[in-house]
């Protein structure tokens, strides 16, 4: 995989045609898998693994990271998004787009819609059918599972330890410990994992690896307070633009980092953010999930206008209890309802927006529209598990949104990780 990834580099500088096997933008432990794996398995033509982040953000993936150290695949042999321009080859004609853990280009990618010649995915189908661009598309737990099909039928002898193992552990993580009542797992999942298993004994326990990289996915340390936001953020705009960031920190030991006040203000001045809202989570000896949020703005109206709707709401009752803040700017609170996740507070701010935007309220603009676009381009996409929101193996069954694993792995532990 060293040599293999080290050509790409290479032809990087030289290629006359680049033929690029390009994951989501999530760029998740098995978008990140598949693009390498897939890529390395067309390598007998030139095909580049493009990780769909920029270099700087792989960080942000912190089970990515951890799993690229496990194998000891060093990440200065990765390509990233930011170091490939893929608007220039296209207009060049110099691009060929193979997409693997989706099967359509986000609004942003549009213009690279005449390169794609293929797509390997295990979303729910929205790729319009084209005789020229052939799709394979089944509902399985994980994207590898299907790379791992593919390879095992065309070529089994570019499977190694290595190689085995960045498809095992992706789809070990997706299909959550491959235990059945997580609803994400199937059959081929299964078959596939087990032939994996076969063929390389030395392979990492099912549980071990799945705790080991499921703990990696929320492991904070190192991250400054920007890389903390940025890590699980999602943003509202109306009249007000929010960042709603989840935390996997102790709201008490986030809001005595040395100088919070000052980079949560950069934060919001760097990004556009009228408000910013933070939703810790932590847990107790007993694996019982402690919620605690806080708003933060320079305008006190706005603060405490939010803070009044989130004391206020019903649907749900979020149960706020004040909490003592260091920072004048912030205000602390304790989430009484721990089932409140912020897949639940979103509904409560999209309506706060809606009815301030009817009322004639308009938010403090600090940038200009121009000036916006570009500061928004910066931001990241959420990463999250491919599975966890869109997959079509929800469909019927208890969905697991990005915001609630951390709820389920807890109830898991305490039946034993069954």
């Amino acid at each position: 995989m060293e040599e293999f990834l080290s050509s790409c580099w290479r032809a990087v500088q030289a290629a006359p045609v680049f033929h690029v096997v390009l994951g989501n933008e999530a760029c998740d432990v098995d978008s990140m898998v598949c693009s390498l794996t897939y890529a390395y398995f067309l390598s007998k033509m030139l095909v580049l693994p493009l990780l769909n982040i920029r270099q700087s953000d792989l960080v942000l993936r912190s089970d990515n990271v951890f799993l690229l150290r496990q194998i000891s695949l060093s990440p200065d042999l990765l390509l990233f998004r930011d170091q490939l321009d893929l608007r220039e080859l296209q207009r060049a004609g110099r691009l060929r787009l193979t997409l693997v853990d989706h099967n359509i280009l986000s609004s942003s990618d549009s213009y690279l819609e005449e390169a794609v010649v293929e797509v390997i995915d295990h979303h729910l189908l929205e790729r319009e059918p084209s005789p020229s661009c052939p799709v394979t598309v089944e509902t399985v737990g994980s994207c590898a599972t299907l790379v791992t099909e593919r390879i095992i039928q065309k070529a089994p002898e570019i499977l190694d330890q290595q190689v085995a193992q960045l498809l095992y552990a992706a789809v070990v993580l997706d299909c959550v410990d491959m235990a059945p009542s997580a609803g994400k797992v199937t059959p081929k999942d299964t078959e596939l994992a087990a032939e994996l298993e076969s063929r390389f004994p030395a392979l990492p326990p099912r549980g071990a690896l799945f705790q080991t990289l499921n703990n990696a996915k929320f492991d904070v340390s190192g991250l400054n307070t920007e890389q903390m936001l940025l890590k699980d953020m999602k943003s509202v705009s109306g009249s007000l633009n929010f960042a709603i960031s989840v935390l996997y920190i102790n709201l008490e030991n986030f809001l005595q980092r040395r100088e919070l006040e000052a980079e949560l203000s950069g934060f919001c001045l760097k990004f556009g953010f009228d408000l910013l809202l933070l939703m810790s989570i932590s847990f107790t000896e007993s694996k019982e999930p402690i919620r605690e949020l806080a708003v933060f703005s320079h305008s006190a109206a706005c603060r405490e206008e939010v803070s009044r709707c989130l004391e206020q709401a019903t649907n749900p009752n979020l149960s706020l209890r004040p909490i003592s803040s260091p920072h004048p700017r912030l205000t602390a609170y304790h989430q009484g309802n721990s089932l409140a996740s912020r897949k639940k507070v979103l509904p409560i701010v999209k309506d706060f927006l809606k009815e301030r935007d009817e009322d004639g309220h308009l938010g403090d603009t600090r940038l200009g529209e121009e000036e916006e676009e570009e500061e928004e381009s910066r931001v990241p996409p959420t990463p999250m598990n491919s599975l966890v929101e869109g997959c079509p193996l929800d469909n019927g069954l208890h969905h697991i949104s990005a915001q609630d694993l951390e709820d389920k792995f807890s109830k898991m532990a305490n039946r034993g990780g069954q």
